[in-house]
């Protein structure tokens, strides 16, 4: 047979088993993953860092490329949260931060305007807001040294913890694209190969993954980042937003009864309480730890799957929104929200998850809004803007100058050393690797046990009920994962999920916490 030949027998078997799902998949000589130039890929599972403990390196050609790709996959929707609604307020600040940080938005009465986006992750504009997903909870400052995104959302936690994993868990996490029908099997496919995945399942597949409202559900940071005084002293630091007008989830059976009602429930609750006067608040609370108690844990603190369930909190300030958009496209659908817009005095950690989405966030938005986004009126800074850049699609900026370079003696453009971010020593070499110290089921344990009884069952049916549809192996991989959290847990969804117990004992004997 001549190479043709086998070529055309490969790709036809292929198209058999993507259009009829059969087990010639299972049978099926494997593919070769490339980048788009051909090049054959040498690592997908890990990004590579400056030493382990290092920042993502820029050279990663391949996590750029697949953030690059995955960033402009929709016109103009965003990939992810989409769907979402948003409100203006004020930030005032509680507490002086000025031992700990530069940004003058911590000095204490500082009142700082902020607009704030919620959303969900998954779904598309008009999707339903019953649908089990985690929430975004991004508030923009628009401080007095420039604008600083804080972009998290309602769990302390995510699923994966490095960026280059990012686009396949969107990709597993959207509907087919043979149907654009929702498949647990294809996410439980996904998940059953990331078991630092555990703890953030366990939260979605809980009654938190379905909030009753926008005012009545927490908010979190997720990433850590860093504070810098002005002696350049660095502190770890991670942010959590606590609802006061507390929390409230929906159970399973509640969903069809509120969905039914509307399909906006938590757009329509956070407009209505707004324009009725019932305005929400939130305090924001902070946890500190110094570089030198990183690595007195058994996982890893800048490790995105994982919260610091030791570390106090301290309250800094109190948020309240007032004020619904005058205009949804022109605010909360143009809003570009990026955890790369900080100030001096708030830095990126080395997250490996962080590390990509400062390039990401600030990425897709430039794709969806244009080279001149920051100039539209909900990004604009309320300081003055003294940069060079240069025309670009709908520039609305006023520029006179003829110097449109730095340095120059004609037009100065000082720059501040102030402003610098802090040194990190580093060691070692190049890598792309796991990192050393994961702990992937210990928290997610402790998760389950903080719920009540009834949350409890809750989180078995939802779970279980998902994955008994996930493919035989899938399905007890994630069921051993679940075990090994916590026993009691992992024979609970067992049963909903109809797998095989002895099985899960003995895939579950062999992880390593």
């Amino acid at each position: 047979m001549t190479t043709h030949s086998c070529l055309s027998v490969f790709t036809s078997q292929r198209l058999l088993c993507i259009f009829t799902g059969s087990a010639l998949c299972l049978s099926a000589q494997a593919l070769e993953l490339t980048r788009d130039n051909g090049a054959t890929v040498g690592d997908n599972q890990n990004s590579q860092t400056a030493g382990a403990n290092g920042p993502v390196l820029l050279q990663d050609v391949q996590l750029i490329q697949k953030l690059q790709r995955f960033d402009r996959e929709r016109i103009p929707e965003r990939v992810v949260h989409a769907r979402g609604t948003g409100a203006h307020g004020v930030f005032t600040a509680t507490d002086n931060l000025s031992e700990l940080t530069r940004a003058k938005v911590f000095t204490t009465g500082t009142v700082t305007p902020v607009f704030v986006r919620f959303s969900s992750v998954v779904h598309g504009t008009h999707s339903p807001e019953t649908l089990r997903d985690p929430r975004g909870f991004a508030t923009k400052f628009y401080t007095a040294d420039g604008n600083w995104d804080l972009v998290g959302n309602n769990f302390p936690t995510f699923f994966i913890r490095d960026a280059i994993k990012f686009p396949d868990m969107v990709h597993a996490f959207k509907p087919d694209p043979r149907t654009n029908l929702d498949d647990d099997s294809r996410r439980f496919d996904f998940f059953s190969h990331l078991p630092e995945a555990t703890r953030t399942l366990t939260e979605l597949y809980s009654n938190a993954g379905i909030p009753a409202s926008y005012r009545e559900m927490d908010g979190n940071s997720v990433h850590a980042y860093k504070f810098v005084n002005a002696k350049n002293e660095v502190h770890y630091v991670k942010f959590h937003w606590k609802s006061l007008q507390g929390t409230r989830n929906l159970s399973p059976k509640d969903v069809a009864r509120v969905q039914g009602a509307d399909y906006s429930h938590m757009t329509s609750d956070l407009v209505n309480e707004i324009g009725k006067g019932n305005f929400p608040k939130w305090d924001l609370y902070v946890q500190l730890l110094k570089p030198e108690e990183l690595s007195r844990y058994e996982f890893d603190p800048l490790d995105a799957t994982k919260v610091w369930s030791d570390v106090p909190m301290r309250k800094v300030g109190q948020m309240v929104l007032n004020r619904n958009p005058a205009n949804v496209f022109q605010e909360t659908e143009q809003v570009a929200m990026a955890p790369s817009n900080l100030i001096p005095g708030i830095e990126p950690s080395e997250d490996r998850l962080l590390q990509g989405r400062l390039f990401s966030y600030a990425d897709t938005q430039m794709y969806r809004l244009g080279a001149n986004a920051l100039q539209l009126p909900i990004n604009a800074a309320k300081k003055t803007i003294n940069n060079v850049n240069q025309d670009g699609a709908l520039n609305s900026a006023s520029t006179t100058a003829g110097i449109n370079y730095q340095p120059s003696r004609l037009l100065p453009r000082s720059e501040s050393a102030s402003a610098r971010y802090s040194p990190l020593a580093l060691s070692g070499s190049t890598q792309q690797a796991k990192i050393q110290r994961e702990q992937n089921f210990q928290q997610a344990g402790e998760l389950y046990r903080s719920f009540s009884s009834k949350e409890r069952q809750d989180l078995i049916d939802s779970f279980g009920g998902s994955l008994a549809s996930a493919d035989d192996v899938s399905k007890h991989h994630i069921l051993s994962f679940l075990y090994k959290a916590d026993p009691e847990y992992g024979i609970g969804v067992t049963k909903a999920a109809k797998g095989d117990l002895l099985r899960v004992k003995a895939l579950a004997s062999h992880l390593v916490d």
